[in-house]
């Protein structure tokens, strides 16, 4: 059963990832995994249902890679920065693009990609709680609205890198722009 779901969950990773979701055909997606179309309905009840699951999945994988940015920095300032520059440089990856930028807005209810987002907020909330014990930065009355505000910025810049058409040099423009938002928080 497991492997039924993890063969599925790759095969719609990819297809959702290069053509989308709504040019992905189910039963062309099944039948490259060798998999029916029952089964994808049985493990998750739709083809939404599955881009939910590759969705929560992307995102894990990202909060990971940010986790471990966070664990090999030498201070509290790097690892927001360098988690900050690591998300908009995630931006450029095709996958994410696609089903993280793209796609999910139009194929998700509103109530679960907010839950995906608030994570985020709560996470770049407890840095900046962080930071300010550090004392790196002034001390914030609400870490979360600042969250909410980096989070926000950090989300239109990554749409902006994914629809550009040079998305490296939108990236570079993105790093320093970033650079001197960030900077403007110290002390």
């Amino acid at each position: 059963m497991e492997q039924t779901r993890l063969a599925l969950l790759q095969h719609a990773r990819v297809w959702f990832g290069t053509v989308g979701f709504a040019d992905t055909v189910m039963d062309e997606l099944t039948g490259r995994a060798g998999l029916t179309r029952g089964a994808l309905y049985h493990h998750f009840g739709s083809k939404k249902g599955l881009f939910f699951a590759v969705y929560q999945q992307l995102d894990q994988e990202m909060d990971s890679r940010l986790q471990a940015i966070s664990a090999s920095a030498p201070d509290s300032w790097s690892a927001f920065s360098g988690r900050c520059h690591a998300y908009l440089k995630m931006a450029t990856e095709p996958d994410i693009q696609r089903i993280m930028i793209r796609d999910a807005s139009s194929v998700l209810d509103s109530e679960q990609i907010q839950a995906v987002r608030m994570s985020c907020v709560d996470a770049i909330a407890d840095l900046l709680t962080q930071l300010v014990g550090d004392k790196i930065i002034p001390d914030t009355s609400s870490p979360v609205m600042l969250a909410r505000l980096i989070n926000g910025a950090l989300l239109d810049t990554a749409r902006y890198i994914a629809d550009s058409e040079d998305s490296a040099v939108a990236l570079n423009e993105a790093a320093q722009a970033l650079d001197v938002m960030l900077n403007g928080l110290r002390r």
